[in-house]
């Protein structure tokens, strides 16, 4: 489809991503916006290749005016605050839910395709499944106020009749490039490479549930690479829509997390477990893999990254150099 295309958050993490994954395809009229702030994500821009910039306050105004935005026919929705551990819900709401809302009626006002972001939290502890094929949504109970906003616009969209003529995407845990600024939010990859340099060791949170040992907890981790091109395959399918599972497929211990970053780095592993914060052991999901069938279905025949590769490259081509994602510099 020809025409601008609009991505919030682009000096975030997946959306800066998104944006040199753009680049790379060669698409550079693009329309980024973003609450910069005090943090360092601006950096993330710097490489970049785009039309123009815009503060997020200033898209709420503009489309509220009516504007077109001069000519934006794709939106990729993903600034958000992502915060698991916020919790002025009021802002969540306002931020996640209300901001999505109007920029989706807007979307579709004016014939835009619109993909964004949703989350995996959304799926809480897991007892209810991780299908993106089940359309009762209801029966969801996310553990934190972070997935509930993302779980509200899902159903409200739903409710509403237009979840189908969107693309919802339910990120699982992505890591990756272009993730510094994140502060605590930041990947386990991340924080412990530099805990790894800091003290050669990386702490893990022990498990208060019997039916997993110590750093036997499991996660689909996916690369942010292979999280964009799973985006910009939806996005450019115009059969596809609804929700899908954005995730590598597989359940991954922390341990073999933490031994693929230690390989990494040439050091032999020394991992260590410590108390889990008390908010956060009620709040906790111990097991999360994605279902992705649901996207393999819509022509996606990408081979996803094994772990160990995915950590590789991040770490020697991003982390250990201290690099960004730059288009057209092969890592």
């Amino acid at each position: 489809m020809a025409g601008k295309i609009l991505v919030t958050g682009g000096a975030g993490f997946i959306g800066s991503a998104l944006v040199w994954a753009l680049n790379e395809r060669g698409d550079e009229d693009i329309l980024i916006t973003d609450f910069l702030g005090t943090d360092e994500k601006w950096k993330n821009l710097v490489a970049l290749r785009y039309a123009d910039f815009m503060d997020a306050n200033d898209l709420l105004s503009a489309i509220g005016r009516g504007s077109d935005l001069g000519g934006v026919t794709k939106v990729f929705h993903l600034g958000a605050c992502s915060a698991t551990t916020e919790r002025d819900a009021g802002y969540l709401m306002r931020n996640n839910f209300d901001y999505t809302r109007r920029l989706a009626e807007w979307s579709l006002e004016k014939g835009a395709r619109f993909v964004y972001a949703s989350s995996a939290a959304t799926y809480g502890d897991g007892s209810q499944g991780m299908d993106d094929k089940d359309e009762d949504l209801g029966k969801l109970r996310p553990l934190n106020m972070y997935g509930y906003s993302k779980h509200w616009f899902d159903q409200y969209a739903q409710r509403h009749g237009f979840l189908n003529q969107l693309v919802g995407l339910k990120y699982f845990n992505v890591y990756g490039p272009n993730e510094n600024h994140k502060a605590q939010m930041r990947s386990v990859v991340n924080k412990a490479f530099n805990e790894v340099i800091d003290s050669g060791t990386i702490a893990l949170f022990k498990s208060y549930k019997e039916d997993y040992k110590d750093g036997e907890q499991m996660r689909d981790f996916l690369y942010v690479k292979d999280a964009v091109k799973m985006t910009l395959h939806l996005a450019d399918n115009p059969d596809a829509g609804g929700l899908f599972n954005i995730g590598s497929g597989e359940a991954n211990t922390w341990l073999r997390l933490a031994n693929a970053i230690f390989a990494a780095m040439g050091r032999a592993p020394e991992i260590s477990f410590v108390d889990m914060p008390v908010e956060l052991q009620g709040k906790y999901q111990y097991y999360t893999k994605a279902d992705i069938t649901k996207l393999r279905s819509t022509g996606y025949d990408e081979n996803i990254m094994t772990l160990e590769d995915a950590v590789a490259d991040y770490v020697q081509n991003y982390l250990t150099p201290d690099k960004l994602l730059e288009p057209g510099v092969s890592a």
